[in-house]
């Protein structure tokens, strides 16, 4: 049995070495375009209730305006139609072109559409949502590329001692973009509420919103730009990674010229190898060859149903849990609050889940994963989840009574905590370490294509589903749903879905890339073969 790398000196000098600088530079550079997505894709839900109040209030009735639910839908869920259709695009385009070039395309992507969605204007609320979804939608697709490719290029640069801790840190760069929103959407909300003081809704209906009030969810928007464009230089310098040089673009004294620069040692290429290699019959299989099917089928089935189950779980949780609050009586009724001080209590409540629950899960991931495995993490990340939010449904009563409200969010947040000390790490992770380097960045893409899918599922469904049974009851516009607590025994029920389906998925823990796929064993098998069959073949001549 071949040990992955062992075939060329550049992916074995890549697997053996030490931690040094370059891996903190790319943890960096590739964790600041997770810091960048996350901030775009959740600081939305932030200003939802605040574009809702400046668009849609009809002074006329007792409560402010909010999003009819078609709008609100459309707002929530259109960046992550287009992160899917993102992720699958430049996947594909990451295997083909390279991942340092399609890189840079995500980012100027993800800059432009950011400050264009601050720039969202119309001379009707129709049309400044149309503006805003069309904007948020090219966002999402240049923030979909980032997924693939930032997991691809860090697996491809790391040593496989802790792969997993600087995958995992590169994302959970995402926990400190959630904080992130939650701390800027608190600043702006606090200097305009300061600067421009405004009653209650109850008090005033017509000035409890301010004119100003305009600027505050468009300022929070154009923000997501600014760590994007920071590291735009520092993604252009970085070399293409040796993996891809070598066995995909079959150029060996690239690859090695590259990682003699950023290993700071001499390493030999080897063309001759190489081409041994990448030509060996079993690496030449493509995406829908049976091959790939009996070799890897079963793996991608299991990495795309786990994403899937978990993303239904995380998002429909992240996007909505200011109305979770709101239902537990966490943050007030909105006729008791001006838009700005609403704007203000809401990013106060993701604030503190994101530091409670959200940031720690993630780093725990970064200490431990190398030590107990990604499969364990998965397996006990999706098993904590379904504990928890069955904690949080079956006494659901007891959690919405006064005094017991804290008891809720300190549960909640632990479903968090075990969402990132597991499945929602784990799954962007294992894609980026188990497939052929040709495919790498098209599996992980798939993968992620159908988290997304579940994404949208927990987004708009949620809306919907999370409804009072009672249609009296309802948000304005919406028709009667399942209720909170029974949306949470369908999410505990995801959660146990996605436990079982980990079986499926493989360890990596401790194992070279090539190992994972097979390239090197495949190659080294088939040379032994050839030199075998040789002998033989002079003797029966």
């Amino acid at each position: 049995m071949a040990r992955g790398g062992d075939g060329l000196q550049v992916l074995s000098a890549l697997d053996a070495a030490k931690t040094q600088w370059y891996h903190f530079t790319a943890i960096i550079v590739a964790g600041m375009g997770f810091f960048t997505d996350a901030y775009d894709l959740f600081c939305i839900s932030l200003v939802t209730k605040l574009l809702g109040r400046i668009y849609y209030t009809d002074t006329s009735k007792d409560n402010p305006g909010s999003l009819p639910p078609n709008v609100a839908a459309a707002v929530n869920g259109v960046a992550f139609c287009g992160t899917l259709a993102g992720q699958l695009f430049f996947g594909w385009l990451g295997d083909k072109l390279g991942r340092k070039s399609v890189y840079g395309m995500t980012l100027m992507l993800m800059v432009i559409c950011s400050i264009a969605s601050g720039l969202s204007f119309g001379h009707t609320p129709t049309g400044v949502m149309a503006t805003l979804c069309f904007f948020r939608f090219w966002l999402g697709f240049g923030i979909g590329g980032d997924y693939p490719l930032s997991a691809t290029i860090m697996s491809e640069y790391a040593n496989k001692k802790t792969r997993g801790a600087f995958i995992a840190a590169v994302f959970a760069m995402q926990g400190f973009g959630i904080l992130a929103g939650g701390i800027v959407t608190l600043i702006i909300s606090a200097a305009f509420r300061a600067g421009y003081p405004a009653p209650a809704y109850k008090d005033d209906h017509f000035n409890s919103t301010v004119p100003q009030a305009d600027f505050v969810w468009r300022i929070i928007l154009m923000l997501g730009a600014a760590p994007a464009v920071l590291t735009y230089y520092w993604r252009m310098k970085m070399p293409e990674t040796a993996r891809y040089t070598a066995l995909v673009a079959k150029n060996a004294k690239q690859a090695a010229a590259d990682m003699s620069k950023v290993l700071q040692t001499e390493i030999v290429d080897e063309q001759e190898k190489l081409d041994e290699m990448v030509t060996a019959e079993s690496n030449t299989f493509g995406l829908f060859s049976r091959q790939f099917a009996r070799r890897h089928g079963l793996h991608l089935v299991g990495t795309a149903t786990t994403w899937f189950l978990l993303d239904i779980a995380f998002y429909s949780q992240n996007l909505f849990q200011k109305d979770i609050f709101t239902a537990i009586n966490w943050i007030p009724k909105a006729n008791t609050m001006s838009a700005l001080e609403e704007v203000f209590r809401i990013s106060r409540a993701q604030t503190l889940i994101a530091l409670c629950g959200t940031v720690p899960g993630y780093w725990f991931t970064v200490a431990l994963i190398d030590v107990v495995g990604r499969f364990a993490i998965q397996l006990l990340g999706f098993f904590m989840m379904t504990v928890f939010m069955l904690g949080l449904a079956i006494p659901y009563h007891h959690w919405t009574t006064k005094g017991n409200h804290i008891g809720f969010v300190v549960m909640y947040a632990f479903t968090f905590f075990f969402a990132n000390f597991g499945p929602n790490s784990t799954t962007f992770i294992v894609p980026a370490e188990i497939f052929p380097a040709r495919l790498r960045s098209t599996c992980h893409g798939i993968s992620a294509a159908s988290g997304k899918a579940g994404a949208i599922i927990g987004a708009f469904g949620f809306l919907y589903a999370a409804q009072n049974q009672d249609k009296n009851k309802t948000d304005a516009g919406y028709p009667a749903g399942i209720g909170v607590r029974n949306s949470l025994f369908v999410l505990a029920a995801s959660n146990m879905l996605g436990f079982v389906l980990t079986f499926l998925v493989p360890e990596s823990k401790g194992k070279s890339l090539e190992e994972m796929s097979g390239e090197a064993d495949d190659a080294e098998e088939e040379a032994v073969g050839t030199r075998a069959v040789r002998p033989s073949e002079t003797q029966m001549v």
